[in-house]
């Protein structure tokens, strides 16, 4: 709680609207929940504008089901990622509400209105890079973005992509997520004027070594206005994406 806060709420406890009770639960907070094999940030929302996201990757299905109900008490949204289709039905055996993307491998309980502003292109070079654009496009709406999916438009057939293009322009932000050589990114980013967040994919043959090379080459792009997560990382470009997009459709509403 910043020093404002904690002065705005003691005053509230010295004018009786708040209950001394009250005050001593909203003191005692530490700002996550503590389960035997878990922290659970209840405060990242605050701090950063996002929910805490379940990593399910290394998580038991009863590990994942104890986090989902507690962040369930405290009425936060849900996204779980990297959960298998088998762990998945384990973990809807005891909380059917749950949305489960086999594609995407996510979980998710969103909160009862999301509001989606501005717009994201997820583009993929070839169709192997799916699973990994899926992750990208439910993690962005469970953000609050818009999403224009744009699959299959690889540097092998070119005239693929520039029959999409007015779509990929008209987005804040372009998502371009690719295997093999990884060419794709700095085709897009030649041809936008938005920035442009590039996904390697672990797609390819040998010498493509499980996504390294896609990561060199969308490093060394010359084209300008490119970052570059992690292997695979689907969520942690749509969360980018997310926060670009945010910011420019705030100013677009100024």
């Amino acid at each position: 709680m910043e020093q404002s806060e904690m002065l705005q709420f003691l005053q509230q406890v010295a004018q009786q609207k708040v209950s001394p009770e009250e005050a001593l639960v909203k003191l005692k907070n530490t700002g996550f929940t503590e389960l035997e094999y878990a922290k659970i940030d209840t405060e990242r929302t605050v701090r950063t504008g996002y929910p805490e996201v379940i990593y399910g990757a290394g998580k038991t299905a009863a590990q994942i089901v104890g986090i989902v109900q507690a962040m369930k008490q405290q009425k936060q949204p849900i996204l779980a990622t990297r959960v298998t289709a088998k762990k998945a039905a384990a973990v809807l055996a005891q909380e059917p509400q749950l949305q489960y993307d086999q594609i995407a491998q996510t979980l998710r309980l969103p909160a009862a209105q999301i509001e989606q502003n501005g717009e994201i292109a997820v583009v993929t070079a070839g169709t192997s890079d799916i699973n990994v654009a899926e992750e990208a496009a439910v993690t962005a709406e469970f953000f609050g973005n818009r999403v224009t999916r744009i699959y299959d438009v690889g540097v092998a057939g070119i005239q693929r992509l520039f029959s999409k293009l007015d779509l990929i322009r008209r987005a804040n932000v372009v998502i371009v997520i690719a295997g093999m050589e990884g060419a794709l990114t700095s085709v897009v980013g030649g041809l936008v004027d938005v920035p442009v967040i590039a996904v390697p994919t672990s797609v390819g043959y040998g010498s493509h070594l499980n996504g390294l090379t896609p990561l060199l080459s969308m490093l060394n792009s010359c084209a300008a206005g490119i970052s570059v997560v992690n292997i695979d990382n689907g969520f942690g470009a749509a969360y980018n994406a997310s926060m670009i997009n945010h910011l420019a459709q705030g100013g677009k509403d100024e």
